[in-house]
């Protein structure tokens, strides 16, 4: 059985990907090929990535126990081209006895 934080890891890194295939392949395919299809349908499913990173993440947090802030930074990390990588390796290590000192 997957726990939470091994479902959030892989929720953030499809998160991630679709947030730059959105900024450096669907939106100059909009603005220099006249091509906003694309950002449509990227757009769409990005978004859906990023609800569903909220949704896991909160479970992870529950699981984990994490402070507050640290939950914070990882959200926020979530608006930031590739930070959702470097989350991802932060947590990648990541075991109860050293939670806290990750991120």
């Amino acid at each position: 059985m997957n726990s939470s934080l091994s479902i959030f890891r892989k929720v953030a890194v499809a998160e991630g990907i679709s947030y730059l295939l959105l900024l450096f392949v669907a939106m100059p395919l909009k603005y220099f090929a006249n091509m906003p299809l694309y950002v449509k349908y990227t757009g769409w499913a990005h978004g859906l990535l990023f609800v569903l990173y909220a949704a896991t993440l909160v479970m992870a947090w529950q699981e984990q126990k994490w402070k507050f802030g640290k939950t914070v930074l990882i959200f926020v990390a979530s608006l930031l081209p590739f930070a959702p990588f470097i989350v991802d390796r932060k947590l990648k290590d990541e075991r109860p006895e050293n939670a806290s000192r990750i991120l």
